[in-house]
Parts: structure tokens; C-alpha cells; sequence
């Protein structure tokens, strides 16, 4: 009988992962990656999507949206991640069937002539913190007629109908950028909400020398001083092509929620996860559960790669990468070659643009596919 694990498929997404081709040389300058050399020469390219300057979305978040079919019917779907409801139900909440956005706590650093966001993750804000924000801000934004659910309380969900189709631009796709082409605007018309912008108003004065501002600058750290809208949507019905779904994004893991399957944190390395299949696979095999479960593939979402991105932190950025090669490339390889693996699929992502790879092991034998790593980064 084969062995159980020969049916297993991967499939990694790792979002920031691809640099813009202008990045490339610095990015990469010191990584050896002969297995990742080996797999790229050798997979068979099942898609390329070269996204443009200004969308608003990122293309590993619409890459999960298209996966799990999470987009409207007849939606046009260059642009599209309405991920707030899936990110609501990962985070505690029920969505139903309202449209909800999602809404973080930011930094709006001055500059020069412009304003500039800053990646919500370096603001190090802590839950205490959050909610003591959150605690003034609430009863501001329940005044204007909106509903709000924060099971989390860095990331809010609110629920309104002066927001219409109001499109956000996701956090990581405006930082470290001048804010004003991605500020909240209505997606057919191009103008601002004026609910919006009155909210948010009023949430900026209400921290404008927050106790809590006031500590942390007393720290040297940045005051929360403004709320980034992104993500708005309603829940559609879903369906995964994975039977497992490890990932930390909130996205990613209410998608897996939403469609029924097994969700959980991404393993630390390559090894992690296959010890963890070794072990669910001698458990179906002693309850009899049949083949076809075993046979599906599993999403593994790791992101060492966005802090160093958005900050242009090439030396990082390059360590994150020898790292996955060690902990995820060199192993995967050797399970393909061995037939321990049965084929692995790769979506590497930049800021604009994604490819998607999958190799197995027959693909490893065609030495006449000479494709490089160079060729995938984005223009």
C-alpha cells in the first residue's frame, strides 16, 4: 500500500515575498537558494498576475479571495478583497449577512508637505491600550448611527449605511506613502463619505491628548492619532480548495472558518508540518477515514517578509528569506525527490503582483525547463 504520506500536497503563500524587479539585486544580494532554485526551474507557472501601482488591495489578499470564491457574483475582480466579514468571524464575531469594514488604530506621521501612514504593526500598541482608546471612541461612533463589534481591541469592525460602498485601501498597501490617493472613497464615485470623515474626526479629537498618547510619546513611541477604514464587505458563501488552512492573517483563517475546514497556526518549519500530517494520518487511517481526506492539500500562510518590505529593510528581508530556505525549501525538495511529498504549490507575492508555481516530482526530471528566479519579480 502507498504510503500515506505520498497523497500530501502544500501549498505556501507567502505574501511580500516577491520583490518589485527594481529591488531585486539589493533583496537578494546574499541568499544562496539552490532548492528554490531547482523548483522554480522546474514547475509548471499556473498563473501570473502583474498588478498595477494603485490598487488598493494586496495581491495575496485578493489571491484568498479568489481561492475561496468570496467575491460577489459579477463582481470585476482586478482589484476586490472584501475580507472584513471572514476577519470579523476569525476574530470572534458573527458578520450575519451586514456589510462590515474593518478599522485599525494608526499613526499619521506629518511630513514635509504630505501625510504618511505608518505600518500598524510598529506602533507596538498594546491590548490595554487599544482598549482604553477604544472605550472613548465607542460610545462617539455609536452616537453616529454605526454599529460596532471589537473582539479584538486593536481591530474593529464597524457596520454603517453612510458608508454605501465605501473602498479602503489595506494598511499595508499605504504605508509608508503619502496618504491622500488612499484615503476612503466611495468605489463608483470617487468621492469621500461624509459619514466617514465625520467619524473619524471625532475619534481624532477624542485622542488628541489621550492619557495614553500622552504615555506613550513620554516613551518615544508614536501616538494613535488617527482610524484606517479598509476591507469593506458583506460574508458571500465560500468554498475552500484545501482541507487544512494554517495561517495567523484573519483573513485567511475566517475564509477556512466560513467554508467548514480546519484551520490553525502555521507551523515553524517544514518538518513541524509534516510530523503533524505523519500523526493525522495514522489517526484517519486507524478510524478509517477514507483516502480522499488525506489526498487534499494544505495552505500554509507564513509571513516573516512584510515588516522588512514595507520599511525597505533588504538586510531583514534577506535573512527572513535564508530562513524559509532552510526551514521550508531545502525539506520540501527532499520530499519531492523522495516521493514523501506529492507536489508542492507556491504563490509568492509583492505589493502589486503575484505568481503562482507548483512542482512535482516528474516536474523535477524535465531539465529542459530553464525558467529563474529573476523572471518571477515583478515589473
Amino acid at each position: 500500500m502507498r504510503s500515506i504520506m505520498h497523497a500530501d500536497r502544500l501549498h505556501l503563500l507567502l505574501p511580500f515575498a516577491l520583490p518589485a524587479a527594481a529591488d531585486a539585486s539589493t533583496a537578494l544580494h546574499a541568499i544562496q537558494s539552490p532548492a528554490l532554485d531547482r523548483m522554480v526551474a522546474r514547475a509548471t507557472l499556473v498563473e501570473r498576475v502583474v498588478g498595477e501601482d494603485f490598487q488598493r488591495t494586496l495581491p495575496h489578499e485578493r489571491w484568498v479571495a479568489r481561492q475561496f470564491g468570496a467575491l460577489p457574483s459579477g463582481t470585476a475582480a482586478a482589484d476586490e478583497a472584501p475580507l472584513a466579514p471572514y476577519m470579523l468571524r476569525a476574530d470572534g464575531g458573527d458578520p450575519g449577512s451586514a456589510t462590515w469594514a474593518c478599522v485599525q488604530p494608526v499613526h499619521v506621521r506629518i511630513a514635509r508637505d504630505h501625510l504618511v501612514l505608518i505600518d500598524p504593526a510598529a506602533l507596538d500598541l498594546s491590548d490595554d491600550e487599544a482598549g482604553a482608546l477604544l472605550a472613548v471612541a465607542r460610545p462617539l461612533i455609536e452616537e453616529l448611527g454605526v454599529r460596532i463589534e471589537a473582539p479584538r481591541p486593536a481591530r474593529w469592525y464597524l457596520s454603517g449605511d453612510g458608508f454605501g460602498t465605501l473602498a479602503g485601501a489595506s494598511p499595508l498597501r499605504a504605508s509608508g506613502r503619502n496618504i491622500e490617493i488612499w484615503l476612503p472613497h466611495e468605489a463608483h464615485s470617487g468621492e469621500r463619505s461624509r459619514a466617514w470623515m465625520k467619524l473619524q474626526n471625532e475619534v481624532q479629537m477624542a485622542w488628541f491628548e489621550h492619557p495614553v498618547n500622552e504615555a506613550r510619546e513620554a516613551r518615544g513611541l508614536p501616538a494613535v492619532n488617527s482610524i484606517w477604514f479598509h476591507a469593506q464587505g458583506a460574508a458571500q458563501p465560500v468554498h475552500s480548495p484545501f482541507a487544512r488552512v494554517l495561517s495567523d492573517a484573519a483573513a485567511t483563517r475566517g475564509l477556512a472558518m466560513t467554508a467548514g475546514v480546519e484551520t490553525g497556526a502555521p507551523p515553524a518549519s517544514f518538518a513541524a508540518w509534516r510530523a503533524t500530517a505523519s500523526n493525522r494520518a495514522s489517526a484517519n487511517t486507524a478510524n478509517s477515514t477514507t483516502a480522499a481526506t488525506t489526498n487534499a492539500a494544505t495552505l500554509v500562510e507564513l509571513d516573516p517578509f512584510s515588516a522588512p518590505y514595507i520599511e525597505q529593510d533588504w538586510a531583514r528581508w534577506n535573512d527572513a528569506f535564508a530562513a524559509l530556505q532552510t526551514d521550508w525549501f531545502d525539506p520540501a525538495l527532499a520530499a519531492l525527490q523522495s516521493g514523501e511529498l506529492g507536489e508542492l504549490g507556491l504563490t509568492l507575492c509583492g505589493d502589486t503582483g503575484s505568481v503562482t508555481l507548483t512542482v512535482t516530482r516528474g516536474d523535477l526530471r524535465k531539465f529542459w525547463r530553464r525558467r529563474v528566479l529573476a523572471s518571477l519579480f515583478i515589473e
